[in-house]
């Protein structure tokens, strides 16, 4: 019994040894399996290489006439649209890495140079009048769209290569193009064209982005300053707007900046029309069902909100032209924050302009348009035309010649009238409560002397003394800055406080105003007997025009003549501004 007992064990030994041979050999197929999944990607694109350099070989020795047909460049547009969706720059495909590799014998030609000219007209496609090299590729848009540099009647374009799926928005784009081009601040139609494969439209070419001219260091703006650009986007808004067009997919990538004209100057322009929608005759809005929305993130809250009883208007571009401003103000930030959250704090309204400052003039300006323009109330949104007319884009000329036109204004107006107290309304905290203390010594000396000035004019500049003009600066630039940096909010709250004078002729270069124009100077009259000078008495002294225009000397008792002594004596009311500031 004994020693069959170690016979008993050796099974137990066998199958252990089985189960690691096996797990062995598990290892090795599993090991073999993961490798074959590593190279297999590789080896099929080694293989494909190969492939495309032997088409191009077959190519470059057979090469096709001249005019050949559209339909034939189909084979090279194809091989073009396979290469660019496999590397995000024009410059890796393979056609282009493996050029070098073909050697002087195959190619036929005696010099390099003779050699990429050969390769280059071989590349060419054409169909009818526009004529592009697949290989030079711009950009890529929604829907499988390719932009190329291409030509058309010798002129460098942008050639839009759009997929037959797409053929109605094309259609309309082009429609939409030929009603808006007439514009500088919209991209230019020239022509389109169509095979059995794609359509294709030609437009102005561009030297770049709204997103390269805001974030690229170094990026040569040829003078369009931030201001002047926003400026132009919104006059061709404003054109498209005119002619019932809405563009609702307006962002930095579809904002363009053009080529240099011949005296090196660019402007912005408003491009990519596939999501523009025209209003019927009569319509001011459209429905939700029109088809794509936008773009995440630039869209306005009405469109996407399930709350929303009314169809959206023409105010989603006023929205998305709003997070546009902030994005070139603030270079490069977005008003409701990180593009994973931005549509989501779209629709709750949470918008931060926190990079705008609130003791700057310029910013101060800024903040009020935009957050108009970002109003989770589409009717409270100003249009494109009122946009325009804000003081955000105001020269210091325009802004000195609007606080003249205030001032004279309110020359004549009581004290207890409307436009008064609503100037005098928070005025203490707009000139910082005495605002005597924040401007400079001489022109508070200045201030401080009675110096009488001519009712009809409005320019006393040159009537002060040489010191005070030095201290005030030249006139407009200076003299305006030194007033908006002292009291930045002085513009914005004047601008709101006139507001009420839209409707009156000297006030329309500085509001939107479409109704019928009042005239405020009054209407000439008959004068009145008790507005004659009366007749000289007999035995009364002979009157001298000019010393009839000199005050009369104070008598004793009189009240004090200095206006500002009786500024004094009057206990100011709070929010009160000063008539010195005024004037």
């Amino acid at each position: 019994e004994k020693p069959s007992k170690p016979e008993r064990m050796e099974a137990p030994v066998d199958t252990m040894l089985k189960d690691m041979a096996t797990v062995i050999f598990s290892t090795f197929l599993l090991a073999g399996w993961v490798a074959f999944v590593i190279t297999y990607p590789k080896e099929f694109q080694r293989q494909m290489e190969e492939k495309l350099e032997l088409l191009q070989r077959q190519q470059l020795v057979f090469q096709p006439p001249a005019d050949l047909s559209p339909d034939a460049d189909y084979l090279d547009v194809a091989r073009a649209r396979t290469e660019s969706s496999n590397n995000s720059s024009p410059s890796l495909t393979p056609r282009a890495s493996n050029h070098s590799d073909l050697s002087v014998p195959e190619l036929g030609s005696p010099t390099a140079e003779q050699d990429d000219t050969g390769e280059e007209e071989s590349n060419i496609v054409r169909v009818g009048n526009i004529s592009f090299n697949p290989k030079n590729v711009l950009g890529h848009g929604a829907e499988g769209t390719i932009v190329y540099r291409g030509q058309f009647d010798n002129r460098a374009v942008a050639v839009k290569r759009i997929l037959p799926e797409c053929f109605s928005f094309a259609d309309r784009e082009v429609q939409l193009l030929r009603e808006s081009d007439e514009h500088p601040n919209v991209i230019r139609y020239f022509c389109t064209e169509k095979d059995r494969q794609f359509q294709y439209i030609a437009i102005e070419l561009c030297a770049a982005t709204l997103q390269e001219y805001v974030e690229q260091k170094g990026f040569d703006r040829h003078g369009l300053e931030p201001v002047k650009l926003l400026q132009q986007t919104m006059s061709g808004l404003a054109h498209l707007h005119s002619l019932s067009i809405v563009h609702r997919d307006l962002k930095p990538h579809n904002i363009l900046v053009s080529m240099p004209n011949a005296h090196g100057r660019v402007r912005a322009m408003i491009s990519d029309f596939g999501l523009c929608k025209k209003l019927a005759v009569g319509r001011h809005s459209f429905s939700r069902r029109s088809g794509v929305p936008g773009t995440e993130g630039w869209i306005a809250p009405e469109v996407l909100s399930e709350d929303s009883k009314d169809n959206p208007t023409c105010a989603v571009d006023i929205f998305s032209a709003g997070c546009v401003f902030y994005y070139v103000v603030s270079q490069g930030s977005h008003p409701f924050g990180k593009s994973l959250q931005r549509q989501a704090n779209i629709l709750l309204g949470a918008c931060s302009l926190d990079l705008l400052h609130t003791d700057r003039h310029e910013d101060i300006v800024a903040t009020d348009l935009i957050l108009q323009m970002l109003s989770m109330e589409p009717q409270k949104r100003p249009s494109a035309e009122s946009v325009l007319k804000h003081p955000f884009f105001w020269s210091l000329e325009k802004q000195l010649q609007f606080f003249q036109d205030v001032s004279d204004r309110i020359e004549k107006e009581p004290l207890d009238g409307p436009i008064v107290r609503q100037l005098e309304r928070g005025g203490r905290a707009v000139v910082k409560g005495d605002w005597r203390e924040h401007i400079t010594v001489p022109l508070q000396t200045d201030l401080r002397k009675f110096r009488s000035y001519k009712g009809g004019s409005k320019h006393h500049y040159r009537e002060l003394p040489e010191e005070v003009q030095e201290s005030l600066g030249s006139i407009p630039d200076e003299f305006v800055s030194y007033f908006t940096s002292r009291f930045p909010h002085l513009l914005h709250h004047t601008y709101k406080a006139m507001h009420s004078c839209a409707h009156e002729r000297p006030f329309l270069p500085y509001y939107h105003y479409t109704g019928t124009p009042v005239q405020t100077l009054p209407s000439p009259a008959e004068p009145q007997k008790s507005d004659l000078p009366e007749e000289p008495q007999q035995g009364d002294p002979p009157t001298d025009p000019q010393k009839a225009n000199l005050p009369k000397e104070p008598q004793k008792g009189d009240p004090p003549t200095d206006p500002h002594e009786a500024d004094r004596a009057k206990e100011p009311h709070q929010g009160d501004l000063p008539k010195d500031l005024e004037e």
